[in-house]
């Protein structure tokens, strides 16, 4: 019984974001800035590559790269969902997990031996900003 009442007082606890908040529109921005990028792979996929940093093989490979476009629009559509449905404790949930996402770009790039630094700065900015909103909305949650 004392689990269930734990439970339901710290989800009381924890509320949405509110458009009052410079966090959620900091958030929002994040969605807006994925959400391009997205487009850009899915319609100009070789542009993406050369921003992404890995030239673009072309042809029928241009779908993995499409891939990509689909990742980043996703990315900002549940980001979206959730600053504008859920929780601060979802939405830094699902920002911290996404860190992952330009952390592993910057390996791919690095690797790969084809990307110039200001490519990989790119990413490593992306992952920056990612841990840095994650962080402002939880602290805004307290």
């Amino acid at each position: 019984m004392s689990t269930i009442y734990r439970r339901s007082s710290v989800a009381s606890t924890d509320r949405r974001l509110t458009a009052a908040e410079l966090s959620f529109w900091a958030v929002l921005g994040l969605c807006a800035v994925f959400l391009c990028l997205g487009g850009l792979f899915i319609a100009a996929p070789t542009t993406g590559a050369l921003i992404f940093g890995i030239p673009a093989p072309g042809n029928i490979a241009d779908a993995y790269l499409r891939a990509i476009g689909f990742r980043d629009a996703a990315l900002a559509l549940y980001l979206a969902g959730l600053v504008c449905f859920s929780s601060h404790r979802a939405v830094c949930i699902v920002l911290g997990a996404s860190v992952l996402i330009p952390v592993c770009d910057v390996a791919l790039v690095v690797t790969s031996g084809t990307a110039a630094w200001w490519q990989i700065a790119l990413h490593a900015v992306s992952a920056i900003c990612l841990s840095a909103v994650t962080a402002w909305v939880s602290l805004s949650a307290s």
